[in-house]
């Protein structure tokens, strides 16, 4: 809308600050599947919609002009949820289906069929350093430097050069490391950078814009709030026969990754059980919020929450402990999946027997009913949940990494890799690969940063395979550069690493290697239901007891203890603190972080006054994580699987156990019958599902409805 002139502040650095909509949001524009424009023109979709941005020569400068800016608005009727899209028919195309075997014979054999729905609500991503990028104009060629916040340096780098109108390889996207990603930082900072990027490229200085926390939250979207509908078919002893399930997807006003999001929610939706017949419709509803977008686990705990929820119900149907049901319909090692991949190397079942009988889950259950018996307003829970998460991008030419290895005459290594570190602890574990491959110290490599002029084409630190491709790419160039070094250690068996590459380098050896990988033999058809998604799964199990208090809806997790197979781990440190890390953002998205919204699409939680994410009371008072032993993994480097994403939907085991402790209250109150409780488990959640006298004194809100202070989108 107005920049500074480069005459005014010949030394000072620019500042951008945002002008982005404030009212009510109209029709159409649109995400980074090329139907997004960077700023808003003539229409603006969504509060928090970009409408320009003001460049000025402090923070504080840019804040107050774009503050300044008036803006006159037409009012045109939004859609928010997802049920005002399905009304309608406001969604994008591309609807996805999986269907196998005969689900109609299916229901027709089964003793009980059970209908019903569940809504999971969004989360935000709260990475501790929000979206962030510097530009720094080179004054020649239109060169251009960008330091960025961002998993994603390849795209960053595409946007950022055809805004400005150059190729690719005048623009340079450095990252030393994210203050946390989760997602969040795949596409959506683009738009910032490109903004960013031109500012500086007018101005002729160096440019920066760092978002604050309310603004960051309102503009850069997040999860995908679902709607699941589900019909099952059972037999009497808990075995399904057949499933009928549809998820809605609210993706906001734009595409951006969100038909990928669905994908995963198809693929997962069995989450680890066998059911012989499927038909399965994904949509995504094209709404006025902001775009949403990638968030750790990418749809697959939506699909795997859904038939949780279908799975624990027909358990009360049956009549039957939740925790022999589940088994009941665990695979087997070779089973086939709904999308016909078979299950090679299934640890699942270990992890489950390993886990109930380090959780001493039967005696404690009786321990559980005993105390739920004494008390009536404090009633505790347990639960015990599997997971089976895929790996690997879902779209397949992503499945690709490659490495840079420099090793300097004084034995010391330089290396680069495609991923970006984010506090996940890749840089570690690629020193690791590194060490490992080249028999030196870890104390000899060191990783600089990521950049796009080291590493060209890199794909997004994401889908949980940065650590399995990176690591192979890295391996790949260690193995090069031995085999160059292989006669000159023949002829010096006893020397050191140090006496092999200075003897390398005068004999004009190259110490320089670049490496690359690819998955092999990954790709699916959604139309045929043939190929294979992934190249490997990753297993687990969670239990975990809760408390509730049945006059607040408060709850307090008392234990958990979480069997993972990780295969051979490249670092067991890091692994169980991406379990622990993976499992208390689930309990926030499970049980406490709800997003709230006005009728008109205007976020109200922006910032942690109204928005809570865990803190360290809700980490469960006894956490017990161990690694499954003797799995390894011949699918991904050194014999280690990925661990990201999988853990993350383990804490389903909390929310269950909360409905597992629900359904003891209701008990009290002549209820027994099954119930909806939809997630978050927010204490208003928890406390209105235990019925009591006083909960009949306050009626829900009728079906479809909803109060004017929180949308539920």
């Amino acid at each position: 809308l107005s920049s500074i002139d480069a005459s005014e502040a010949q030394s000072v650095p620019g500042f951008v600050c945002f002008v982005s909509a404030k009212d009510v949001p109209g029709s159409n524009t649109t995400g980074i599947a090329n139907d997004e424009t960077v700023f808003a023109k003539d229409v603006v979709t969504c509060v928090g919609h970009i409408i320009g941005a003001v460049v000025a020569d402090t923070q504080e400068h840019s804040r107050r002009a774009a503050k300044a800016v008036k803006i006159k608005y037409e009012e045109l009727k939004p859609i928010v949820t997802i049920q005002e899209a399905i009304e309608k028919q406001s969604f994008f195309k591309d609807i996805k289906r999986i269907n196998k075997g005969d689900v109609k014979k299916g229901f027709e054999e089964s003793d009980h069929i059970l209908e019903g729905e569940m809504y999971l609500g969004g989360q935000e991503h709260f990475y501790l350093e929000t979206h962030c990028t510097l530009a720094v104009p080179k004054g020649e060629d239109g060169e251009m430097e960008l330091f960025v916040s961002t998993q994603n340096p390849m795209k960053t780098q595409e946007f950022a050069a055809n805004a400005l109108g150059v190729p690719s390889n005048r623009v340079v996207v450095r990252v030393k490391r994210m203050g946390g990603g989760f997602g969040g930082k795949e596409t959506r900072n683009t738009i910032l950078t490109s903004v960013v990027a031109v500012a500086a490229f007018k101005t002729g200085r160096a440019v920066r814009c760092m978002l604050d926390r309310d603004e960051d939250m309102l503009i850069s979207g997040g999860r995908h709030p679902f709607l699941g509908r589900y019909k099952v078919g059972f037999m009497k002893n808990g075995k399904v026969k057949s499933l009928e399930v549809s998820y809605y997807s609210n993706g906001g006003n734009s595409v951006d990754l969100s038909h990928g999001v669905m994908d995963r929610a198809l693929l997962h939706l069995d989450n680890s059980y066998n059911i012989p017949n499927v038909s399965s419709v994904g949509i995504v509803c094209k709404t006025n919020l902001p775009s949403n977008t990638a968030f750790r686990g990418f749809g697959g705990p939506q699909g795997m929450m859904i038939a949780e929820c279908w799975m624990s119900d027909l358990a009360r149907k049956c009549g039957l402990p939740p925790e022999e049901v589940r088994k009941l319909n665990l695979y087997h090692e070779g089973d086939t999946t709904h999308f016909n991949q078979k299950l090679e190397g299934f640890t699942l079942r270990r992890c489950w027997d390993e886990c109930l009988s380090s959780s001493s889950y039967h005696a404690r259950k009786k321990l559980i009913e005993e105390f739920n018996k004494q008390n009536r307003w404090k009633k505790r829970g347990i639960s015990i949940i599997p997971t089976k998460f895929g790996i690997s991008f879902t779209v397949p030419f992503l499945n690709q990494a490659g490495a840079l290895v420099h090793v300097y005459t004084d034995g010391s290594v330089l290396l680069t890799h495609g991923g970006t570190e984010m506090g996940q602890g890749l840089h570690t574990k690629m020193i690791q690969v590194a060490s490992r491959a080249l028999g030196v110290p870890t104390s000899k490599i060191y990783i600089s940063e990521t950049s796009t002029n080291t590493v060209p084409n890199t794909s997004p630190t994401a889908a949980s395979v940065s650590a399995d491709i990176n690591g192979m790419a890295v391996h790949n160039a260690c193995q090069t550069i031995l085999k160059r070094l292989e006669p000159i250690k023949q002829s010096n068996p006893n020397g050191s690493w140090e006496d092999w590459i200075k003897t390398a380098y005068e004999s004009c050896v190259s110490l320089s290697a670049t490496g690359f990988y690819r998955i092999p033999d990954v790709g699916y058809n959604f139309e045929k239901n043939e190929g294979k998604p992934f190249s490997y799964f990753s297993y687990g199990v969670a239990c975990s007891e809760v408390e509730i208090d049945c006059l607040t809806g408060d709850h307090k997790n008392i234990r958990t203890d979480i069997v993972m197979d990780v295969g051979t781990s490249l670092n067991p440190a890091i692994d169980i603190g991406q379990i622990e890390g993976a499992f208390v953002q689930g309990i926030g998205l499970f049980t406490m972080e709800e997003l709230r919204y006005s009728p008109e699409g205007n976020l109200y939680t922006r910032g942690p006054g109204m928005y809570k994410i865990p803190a360290f009371g809700d980490i469960p008072t006894e956490f017990y994580v161990s690694l499954l032993r003797d799995c390894p993994n011949s699918k991904a480097v050194y014999s280690s699987k990925a661990v990201g994403e999988p853990p993350l939907f383990l804490s389903a085991s909390v929310f269950y156990a909360i409905k597992d402790a629900i359904y003891s209250a209701r008990k009290d109150s002549g209820l027994t019958e099954a119930f909806r409780l939809d997630s978050p488990a927010t204490p208003e959640r928890i406390r209105s599902a235990c019925v009591d006298i006083f909960t009949k004194m306050c009626p829900s809100a009728e079906p479809g409805t909803f109060k004017p202070w929180c949308v539920r989108v």
